[in-house]
């Protein structure tokens, strides 16, 4: 019985609260904007009144912006901060735990000895071997023939030839 009317109350509270929290938005909102008049206005008037609406909306926007860019920094130096005290505390490595393995002496022994071995022993099968390709030497000629061999169609069949 009593959860019930606590439940009722609280639920009632929220309503107002929520009912004055929109009255309070509606009355700033008054405040800082009246209402527009706009019946009775000329073209020069209405557009010297967006102008100045124009104007009053960029100062908003630097102002915005300007505030935007003071708590990203802040932020970055909150940041930067909590780093600093994190290694300070030595808190800043994050360190995995272990898992606990069941293991016998004999067992551990045996593993380390026989690991020692045949690391030793395949170490020089393990190498790969790298075979130097022998560089094509071309073979040098008399400059003057290959100049009188490649002048005309003949040459350039020769060329394209080649190219195939």
């Amino acid at each position: 019985m009593l959860k019930t009317k606590l439940l009722k109350k609280a639920g009632s509270m929220l309503l107002t609260e929520r009912d004055e929290k929109v009255r309070e938005r509606e009355s700033a909102l008054d405040e800082r904007v009246p209402p527009l008049k706009l019946s009775g206005m000329s073209v020069q008037e209405l557009q010297d009144l967006c102008k100045d609406l124009h104007r009053k909306c960029d100062t908003v926007d630097e102002a915005r912006y300007d505030i935007e860019v003071k708590v990203v920094k802040n932020e970055k130096e909150i940041e930067n901060l909590v780093k600093k005290i994190e290694e300070l505390k030595g808190t800043s490595m994050n360190r995995t735990k272990l898992k606990r393995v069941k293991k016998s002496t004999d067992a551990m022994l045996g593993a380390l000895t026989e690991s020692k071995l045949t690391a030793k022993s395949d170490f020089k099968a393990n190498l790969k071997t790298v075979k130097k390709e022998e560089e094509k030497k071309e073979e040098v000629t008399d400059w003057r023939k290959n100049v009188e061999a490649m002048s005309g169609m003949e040459g350039r069949k020769k060329l394209f030839d080649a190219g195939q």
